[in-house]
């Protein structure tokens, strides 16, 4: 390997003697690294060494991360409010856009990607398809009888703004009815924090993760159906939701040293 290294820093030193361009050098370094790397894990396996693995990555949830009941009780008052005293439609679509967060736990790409025909308002269980979740794979996921009011309320309100409502039209559109972007809806979110005067530190995704964890503690800790209307294709995804309400954890701490 020695030699290796040698004949490769003679080729750095003969490339930058002919004044190539930096951004050339540093592609072209990066490439010979790369090789080497690959060069050096291939002799382990002829060795038969076995390969490092990376640690997995475990994604942490605090409080932090999540509204309390009080702040999602301030947001949609407000956003509702703000949706009530104006003919605009994009105040409407706020305002429904934080219920389907709240209501349904959506990645923001799902609710991009929703479209009227994957609405189920009709039947007694009401519920939504996604499509196209995370590693494209589809789910189900069920909402409470108030959302299905709110649904048909949107609806209504979306037609009556001009907008289309036929099953193949996009749920959240803009003014033009078309495909909104999830940066728009980012921005769309921190509108309604500034409008609830909340912090805007908060982004669209808390409303997820308000969901998982309401869900959890009202479902008396059900872990499966929070994996399932949440899409997790692992229940050690879902398993964060459970630290923020370890009531026995919590309840232990207290008396520590009493």
């Amino acid at each position: 390997m020695k030699f290796v290294r040698n004949a490769i820093g003679l080729y750095c030193c003969r490339k930058f003697k002919r004044n190539i361009p930096t951004s050339s050098f540093i592609r072209v370094l990066s490439t010979l690294f790369q090789f080497m790397s690959f060069l050096f894990q291939f002799i382990k396996f002829i060795k038969g060494e076995p390969p490092k693995h990376r640690r997995s990555y475990s994604p942490v949830i605090d409080e932090s991360k999540c509204l309390t009941l009080a702040q999602v009780r301030k947001l949609r008052q407000r956003c509702k409010e703000a949706a009530r005293k104006t003919i605009r439609f994009f105040y409407i679509r706020d305002w429904f856009m934080i219920e389907l967060g709240l209501f349904c736990g959506l990645r923001v790409s799902e609710m991009t990607n929703l479209k009227i025909a994957d609405l189920n308002i009709q039947d007694k269980q009401s519920s939504l398809v996604i499509r196209h979740g995370k590693g494209d794979k589809a789910r189900i996921v069920y909402f409470s009888p108030e959302f299905k009011n709110i649904c048909r309320l949107f609806l209504e309100q979306k037609k009556e703004s001009g907008q289309s409502t036929g099953k193949e039209d996009w749920l959240l559109s803009n003014d033009s009815g078309n495909q909104l972007t999830t940066r728009a809806l980012q921005k769309a979110f921190k509108r309604c924090l500034l409008k609830a005067g909340l912090e805007t530190r908060y982004g669209i995704h808390s409303l997820r993760h308000t969901y998982g964890t309401h869900l959890y503690k009202v479902s008396a800790h059900n872990l499966r159906l929070v994996q399932q209307q949440l899409g997790h294709s692992s229940i050690n995804t879902t398993q964060i939701y459970a630290s923020l309400f370890n009531e026995d954890v919590r309840e232990a701490v207290r008396k520590l040293y009493r």
